[in-house]
């Protein structure tokens, strides 16, 4: 795994398979995301190196309910005390009561999910607080829930107005540019997302596969979602 700083208080963990954050209020930490279910000691382990205790770790938001997303979840949340909150079109899926929904696939798609189904299977995970869209949460000064869905039913994006970041989870991708992600159950929505995305005008956007944008990111998300 790799720990990339993105902001003095936000940090990337690459992982084999898609990534995470780390997000900084003093001492206090927020995940969003939290990689498969062989992460947890790694992320612990990255924590560390930052000079922060894992016992921090206040929050776990699921931007969806895919395996490489959650799949570390819950062993964090229950060693540290920390809520798990996830879109309650995507909670039980994360619960193991329903299944993943089918990707509507576009045939050069094919390689991509069965390469994806080589990610470890994630066991039943607990949801603390399920969402809607709309809340704010006490991270980030004031971290606002997008529901953005496309991806999965209940897949979610997170805007923080006041530092200018969007965490899109797997809506958007930047594979070599910025891009509509892929394996969406409904293509159509997810590009109507991503362009409600993009004209939230952030100077930061934090992808659920790719490196972050940081520089004209405004103008790189609207051009790329008009394109979509």
């Amino acid at each position: 795994m790799d720990l990339v700083e993105v902001l003095p208080q936000l940090h990337m963990f690459r992982f084999r398979i898609g990534q995470a954050y780390l997000w900084r209020d003093g001492t206090d930490l927020t995940l969003i995301d939290a990689g498969d279910i062989e992460s947890a000691a790694a992320i612990e382990d990255a924590i560390r190196t930052l000079g922060r205790a894992p016992a921090r770790i206040r929050r776990i938001v699921l931007t969806h309910g895919h395996r490489d997303h959650y799949g570390a979840a819950q062993e964090l949340a229950d060693r540290h005390g920390a809520e798990i909150i996830a879109h309650a079109l995507d909670a039980p899926v994360v619960r193991g009561e329903r299944p993943v929904p089918e990707p509507d696939l576009l045939e050069w798609e094919l390689p991509l999910w069965e390469h994806g189904l080589t990610c470890p299977d994630a066991p039943p995970t607990r949801v603390d607080r399920e969402v809607t869209g709309g809340e704010v949460l006490p991270f980030g000064d004031g971290a606002r829930v997008v529901h953005a869905p496309g991806h999965t039913p209940g897949s979610i994006a997170l805007h923080l107005p006041r530092h200018g970041v969007l965490f899109t989870g797997d809506t958007v991708a930047c594979v070599e540019r910025v891009m509509l992600g892929v394996l969406n159950v409904d293509r159509a929505e997810a590009a109507a997302t991503f362009r409600r995305l993009a004209a939230l005008g952030p100077r930061t956007v934090c992808f659920g596969h790719g490196d972050p944008l940081t520089e004209d990111a405004a103008a790189v998300m609207e051009t790329a979602a008009n394109g979509a």
